[in-house]
């Protein structure tokens, strides 16, 4: 039997400890399901395991010998391999190209594609997975895509798999391949560590839990006899969470609303009514469909099916540019790639999607640029030296300001903000907070997606609960206890 454990291991970051004097085992043969929410510590953890990031004390020993990684390659070298949620696969090359990417069996000078074929098929059937050794990887489904990535770690021989959110975007009969394949790993005696957001699928996959919260260790124990309510208590504890503001008002008059809105393996069958002033919380974990829906109503992405009605007026094919001027607007969860455009200066940023509001013909006006900059500067208090200088010299929370405040300078009657906390500090966060419910105290509706939900009870009048692309139900915040909340996101029971 192998035992991989930590002793005292600690991490620090500047002004934070992301693990704080951990000590845990692992033992092979066994799934251990690593929990905790985001900011508990786990993926720090895993990169440790995997040789991305060095602990600042503490040692982790595989079989009694303490292992020291330079990098990853390192670590894969040394046993321990990862599979990360984003795969590394080519998707232009084969399966066995992947496969054996940088390996492949050579005959003098050329390669030996007989030979490589004949060793990929060999790997997958042993472990039942039907897939053609010279398929393109283009053409695999993404739960085929994940399984390659597996069979490719398990070429290198580890004693220790880690398994980051392995089922995040799969379907249910991928997730039923993917686990016959870890019970077959289970079998040669590796060691398993499982890393999900999904509960209610623990207890089909996994033999033990171990619990981080806030850098620290909680506990282990075993998933038989566990309940759910057990679980969610370890990993929270007794969260105290902040309301709004009781100022903010809500009238019957709806400015949104969708009916059986469905795009193919992401959301089916959605409808709900958005209200004016209204802030409606979106809860679901990774892979539920909250982004893409977000995306799709705003136009970005292409409906399968349903009805849009922005103030009462149906919209058809909509698109970015007609949803926009229905009074719509999205900041985007990935704010780098998608909200900004990085090399452009802050006045740009503060300016592009409000060009129609700001040009006169082909020129810009610019003492209309000069107060539209001003205003989101001073209400939104982005802290900069000068608008001239580039977006990506801001902090993160200021970059995030800049994506609201180039919005907000649309004149928006409805806002759509995904993930609009994601790394960005505390203080940024409540000035984010105060951003959504000054807009909703001026009549302007909101939809937030937030993978915290605790930001979710703080910040909402209404939250939807999105799990595997379908609305599972609707509460309001003082109706749920965030343990309860995170519950029925992940398909528990709050009780």
């Amino acid at each position: 039997m192998s035992v991989l454990e930590t002793r005292s291991i600690t991490k620090h970051y500047p002004g934070t400890v992301a693990l704080d004097q951990v000590t845990v085992s692992f033992e092979s043969g066994k799934v251990h399901a690593l929990l905790g929410k985001n900011g508990s510590g786990k993926s720090t953890l895993l990169k440790i395991f995997s040789g991305a990031v060095q602990p600042t004390q503490g040692e982790v020993i595989l079989d009694g010998t303490a292992l020291r990684f330079k990098d990853p390659g390192d670590a894969f070298a040394q046993g321990v391999a990862i599979v990360y949620q984003e795969l590394s696969l080519v998707p232009g090359m084969t399966v066995a190209e992947n496969i054996f990417l940088g390996r492949l069996p050579m005959k003098g000078p050329f390669i030996d594609w007989k030979k490589a074929y004949s060793m990929t098929r060999e790997l997958l059937n042993e472990y039942n997975i039907d897939i053609a050794a010279d398929e393109l990887v283009a053409n695999l489904s993404v739960g085929q895509a994940q399984m390659i990535e597996i069979v490719k770690a398990l070429t290198f021989k580890p004693k220790v798999l880690q398994l980051d959110e392995p089922t995040s975007a799969l379907a249910k009969n991928e997730i039923d391949s993917l686990f016959n394949m870890i019970r077959e790993l289970k079998k040669k005696d590796v060691i398993i560590i499982y890393v999900s957001h999904r509960l209610h699928e623990l207890w089909e996959i996994a033999d033990t839990c171990t619990v981080l919260r806030e850098g620290h260790f909680i506990g282990t124990a075993p998933m038989a006899g566990l309940t759910r309510k057990e679980l969610i208590h370890m990993m929270f504890g007794d969260v105290e969470i902040r309301t709004r503001p009781d100022d903010l008002r809500v009238t019957n008059e709806v400015v949104l609303e969708v009916k059986g809105l469905t795009r193919k393996h992401k959301f089916r069958d959605i409808s709900f009514q958005l209200k004016k002033g209204e802030i409606l919380g979106i809860a679901g974990m990774l892979g539920s469909g909250r982004t893409e829906l977000l995306k799709s109503i705003f136009g970005a992405d292409q409906l399968d099916s349903g009805e849009i009605y922005c103030c009462g007026q149906r919209i058809d094919s909509p698109t970015p540019a007609r949803m926009k001027k229905a009074g719509l607007a999205l900041t985007p969860e990935d704010r780098k790639h998608e909200g900004l455009i990085q090399l452009a200066s802050i006045r740009d940023n503060l300016c592009v999607a409000s060009l129609d509001r700001i040009a006169k013909g082909p020129m810009i006006r610019k003492k209309t640029e000069a107060e539209f900059v001003r205003r989101q500067m001073e209400e939104l208090q982005i802290k900069a030296t000068d608008v001239e200088h580039p977006v990506s010299s801001l902090s993160g929370g200021n970059q995030q300001k800049v994506v609201v405040g180039n919005w907000l300078n649309t004149d928006p009657k409805i806002m759509f903000f995904d993930e609009p906390t994601r790394g960005i500090d505390v203080n940024a966060k409540q000035q984010i907070f105060q951003v959504i419910w000054e807009q909703s105290r001026k009549g302007i509706s909101s939809i937030m997606v937030s993978s915290e939900l605790e930001e979710l009870l703080e910040v909402c009048h209404r939250i939807l609960i999105l799990r595997d692309g379908r609305i599972e139900g609707e509460y309001v915040p003082e109706e749920l206890k965030i343990d309860e909340l995170y519950a029925l996101s992940m398909g528990g029971e709050t009780a």
